[in-house]
């Protein structure tokens, strides 16, 4: 079996205090000498210069310390929205969390953001509210907000006294000397035999009543919640003690087949590429060969790098339950299987997706070759970046999520390749799709030697069906191998439709077509599909389809008029509000074009009270004079006397 050991993520959003939470955990360890503090830069997990100065983390940093007898891997990941994608990607690695909650601030749109993608990955996780002596702490109206927007299943093991002050303690609940009656019958209620005791008023002791409740975590039944202040080392110790009472130990046997998780990858500038990797089953040794399942490649390791008490050292081999850098794997990406794909890696859970493009110039031009290198090396890092290089019209293009990711990229740009970069202003990204049934048709036979006819039934498809093919044709029309070039090539002929934007929700019938035996050569389909497609395109014409992202406000019942009227001015709709004591709460959908900034707008009208959250809801159609359409970017299949000199290399 797997070492005692808990891999964790500490989760929280912006200025929660996990940062600080992390930089006791290596003090009371013995792992660090000294404390770091945010604000003076000097924390051991923000170890980027934009993070040092700004006081916020943006992008995750694994530790490692010893806790008594347990090994405890921990990953403090960022906490600003525009950085989830990160989030997201540690989720997989994980076991285990600890969700920071601020007594001040309560339950914000991240924290709710956050709380759902631990939900449905099923990670268990302890709370602990924050800042219990800052001025304003209420941490009975946190446990409220607790129940109300992410789970009524708390066990809360703590109490505060004079909270909001500097003599703010904390007091034990739930332990051997102080056993609680009302705990032990939340407990029960969990647990079929302690239930039948307690019903028939027979004695629960506190170990029975204490097991029960380590199961009940594991299985995301309960999740105990705990308080204290990371900044003054109040209830740091007891959160510990929790961590390796109640999270649930790495599973896996090492003696099984290897089965492990590429979850990051990073660039070291003495060492290069490092693939982070979680172990589930098995082992891996130095200088050996494995297989990377999601690629169907081999390729050897040649160092491993682990952490142990905060600093990474090389080591011979690693086993399940491991969290490991690995240097050697060239090929390797995000989310790729080592060994065997096995029912223990979790998969992927989405919590924002960028819905913004954003074009990159750099401002010296002589530097364009290196900030495009520089940007393929950062999209491995984070794929969500999807970086676009257009070589065309030399343009730049990534995703994002929002407006301080434009200028933490900026920053990052500068300090890691020396290349001084601007942003253009970013656009929403629309999607476009048929308007109506049609054909589409290309006869691609000249100039010889080449032959491919094709003949595609296009088709609108139901909102969010994405891309269907289908083909009825046989192989006595067009070989199999050439049909199976026509499938491959679909997805790339659908990056821009007509209006310049990616083509979706459609089927593509493929209902004639033709090869032949003298003058077809492998490569004439993929040249062909593309014209095929286009054509059709025009002929069906296409609709845009615009995100929209669906949100919850919360605010005094005085502001609802003129929210309302914002969200109707936005061409959002909305539901019924509900009221409770003097506060309203407003669900409905909205353009994200004529939203993205209505946070800020919101903040600034009621005085920093409402709150928003906001997430992606779905693609909707809308009028052209609503939308965005672009030119296309590159030469068109539809200018086939270009593309197909272009496609035959002929045309530089």
């Amino acid at each position: 079996m797997t070492k005692n050991i808990r891999n964790i993520g500490i989760l929280a959003a912006a200025d929660a205090g996990k940062t600080t939470l992390t930089e006791h955990f290596l003090f009371l360890s013995g792992v660090t000498k000294k404390l770091g503090s945010v604000d003076n830069g000097t924390t051991q997990t923000d170890s980027l210069n934009v993070e040092k100065e700004r006081g916020i983390s943006v992008r995750s940093a694994n530790t490692s310390f010893l806790w008594e007898d347990v090994e405890i891997n921990l990953i403090d990941t960022p906490g600003h929205v525009d950085f989830s994608a990160d989030v997201e990607r540690i989720l997989r690695a994980i076991d285990a969390a600890i969700l920071v909650v601020s007594a001040v601030e309560g339950i914000q749109a991240q924290t709710e953001t956050i709380w759902s993608a631990l939900k449905r990955n099923k990670i268990p996780t302890l709370i602990f509210i924050n800042k219990i002596d800052r001025m304003g702490a209420n941490t009975e109206n946190v446990l409220s907000e607790i129940h109300k927007e992410l789970t009524k299943n708390t066990i809360q093991l703590q109490q505060t006294l004079d909270e909001g002050s500097n003599e703010a303690t904390i007091i034990s609940c739930w332990n051997l000397s102080t056993p609680n009656d009302n705990i032990t019958e939340r407990i029960a209620s969990t647990d079929d035999i302690l239930l039948e005791k307690y019903i028939n008023g027979e004695a629960i002791s506190f170990g029975d009543a204490n097991q029960s409740l380590i199961k009940a975590v594991h299985c995301c039944e309960l999740y105990p919640v705990l308080m204290g202040s990371a900044k003054n080392n109040m209830g740091i110790e007891a959160l510990l003690h929790a961590v390796k009472l109640y999270l649930p130990q790495a599973k896996g046997k090492i003696e099984n087949t290897l089965s492990a998780l590429v979850y990051r990858i990073e660039y070291d500038k003495n060492i290069g590429k490092i693939s982070h990797v979680r172990i589930f089953e098995g082992r891996i040794a130095n200088r050996e060969v494995i297989n990377n399942a999601s690629r169907n490649l081999s390729e050897k390791i040649t160092r491993i790098r682990k952490l142990k008490n905060g600093k990474y050292e090389d080591v011979a081999e690693a086993t399940a339950g491991d969290v490991v850098g690995i240097c050697g794997l060239n090929e390797a990406r995000y989310g790729d299987i080592l060994g065997e794909v096995t029912e223990h890696i979790p998969v992927s859970v989405s919590m924002r997706s960028p819905l913004l493009t954003v074009q990159l110039k750099a401002i010296n031009d002589k530097d364009y070759a290196s900030l495009a290198l520089a940007l393929q090396e950062l999209n491995i890092e984070d794929p969500s970046l999807d970086f676009q290089w257009l070589k065309e019209e030399k343009e730049l293009h990534v995703k994002i999520i929002g407006w301080i990711q434009i200028e933490i990229l900026e920053r990052m740009i500068e300090d890691r390749f020396q290349i001084k970069t601007k942003f253009e202003n970013p656009v929403v990204i629309y999607k476009e799709t048929p308007s109506t049934v049609a054909d589409g048709f290309v006869r691609y036979w000249m100039p010889k030697p080449c032959w491919a006819i094709l003949k595609f039934r296009i088709e609108p498809g139901l909102r969010g069906s994405g891309v269907i093919y289908e083909s009825k044709i046989g192989v006595n029309d067009v070989m199999q191998k050439y049909q199976n070039e026509v499938e491959r090539t679909i997805p790339v002929a659908l990056q821009q439709g007509i209006k310049g934007w990616e083509v979706t929700d459609l089927k593509i019938i493929l209902v004639e077509g033709e090869d032949h035996e003298m003058h077809t050569h492998p490569g004439d389909f993929v040249v062909a599909t593309p014209m095929g497609i286009m054509d059709g395109l025009v002929n069906t014409g296409t609709t845009l389809l615009e995100p929209m992202i669906a949100f919850k406000i919360s605010a005094n019942e005085e502001l609802l008029g003129n929210i309302a009227s914002d969200i109707t001015q936005m061409r959002g709709s909305f539901d019924s509000p509900t009221m409770e004591n003097g506060k309203f709460i407003l669900t409905g959908i909205l353009p994200l074009a004529t939203s993205h900034d209505y946070p800020l707008k919101l903040s600034s009208r009621s005085g920093g009270k409402a709150k928003i959250i906001t997430q992606f809801h779905s693609y909707r159609e809308c009028n052209d004079d609503e939308g965005v359409t672009r030119e296309f970017k590159g030469i068109s299949p539809l200018d086939t006397a270009k593309y197909i000199l272009k496609a035959r290399k002929a045309l530089q």
